[in-house]
């Protein structure tokens, strides 16, 4: 509640001062002064940088935002030239997570054949990695000078990366005794001198999920009401994990074919120089500073897009 409340008495605070601003420039304007009229506009470059980064503090606030990354990198149809392109790839993202302090274990590469690499996965990790790093997901589109071809032709190449939150295995299942129905019957045995005469079966009913467990081949109660929480604390635990595999499908999205029509990013380098982000539009001319790994710029643009839309909806 501390936190929720914070944040929003910043926002009011921008709002507060926004307005302000906006009667005293007015007052400024009627009487023509001009030095009050610099300060308004001094403090409204201030409150422009601070809204910014706010806006990009929301952009960050998906549940697994804040957590490490595993991000993969597949080369696309096109042999030996797709190759290198996955391979200038992972240099970027590699030289990005440096710049960003952030620790990068490669956990699996295939190389290609002659040059460049198949694919790569790689965990990285640090302070809202997969925040940053979720917006890179999809088809990446590089156009230049083939240097694998001796006619010294234009080549397309394209690349697919794909990006999941790092989850532990750190599954904890904690069964409220509020949720259970537990109840006792005569197990089924032979009849004769073995016939049960004590209740020692036991069933348990987990109600939020109507899992149903049971067990009657211990020789007490107890024991049978032990084993039957094993299996339900295992049933649980699968079902945890099947929720998991679920979430990390919906993040991972839908396969896409690292082809025509499905990039995310153009990056030219023949016949003229530039990088564009067809999702938001933000494009650059430095093309080899954003192969060195300065690709923050494209980030917070999706991400600040994300939150627009989010908004409108």
């Amino acid at each position: 509640m501390s936190s929720l409340r914070q944040l929003v008495d910043a926002w009011n605070t921008l709002s507060r001062q926004v307005q302000d601003n906006i009667e005293l420039l007015e007052l400024a304007e009627e009487e023509g002064d001009e030095e009050t009229q610099a300060l308004v506009a001094a403090e409204t470059d201030t409150l422009e940088n601070e809204v910014n980064r706010r806006e990009f503090q929301l952009a960050l606030s998906g549940p697994h935002d804040k957590g490490d990354a595993v991000l993969s990198i597949h080369a696309g149809a096109g042999g030996t030239e797709a190759q290198d392109w996955a391979e200038m790839l992972l240099r970027m993202y590699t030289r990005w997570a440096e710049r960003k302090g952030y620790e990068v274990e490669i956990t699996d590469l295939t190389p290609g054949e002659e040059a460049g690499i198949k694919s790569v996965t790689m965990t990285v990790r640090g302070p809202y990695a997969y925040g940053h790093l979720k917006a890179e997901k999809g088809v990446h589109r590089l156009v230049r000078i083939s240097p694998f071809d001796a006619s010294a032709r234009r080549h397309t190449s394209f690349a697919l990366v794909e990006v999941m939150p790092l989850i532990e295995d750190d599954i904890e299942i904690n069964i409220n005794p509020n949720d259970l129905r537990i109840d006792v019957y005569k197990s089924a045995g032979a009849g004769g001198q073995h016939v049960q005469k004590n209740a020692t079966a036991v069933r348990i009913v987990h109600l939020p999920t109507g899992i149903v467990v049971q067990c009657q081949n211990e020789r007490s109660q107890h024991q049978n009401k032990e084993m039957a929480m094993r299996i339900l604390r295992a049933r649980l635990y699968a079902l945890e994990l099947e929720k998991r595999e679920q979430e990390l499908a919906r993040l991972k999205g839908k396969h896409v074919e690292a082809g025509w029509g499905n990039q995310i990013r153009s990056y030219v380098l023949q016949p003229y120089q530039m990088v564009k982000d067809l999702r938001t539009g933000y494009e650059t001319g430095n093309v080899q500073a954003v192969l060195d790994g300065e690709i923050d710029p494209f980030i917070e643009a999706y991400l600040k897009a994300q939150v627009g839309e989010e908004n409108t909806a």
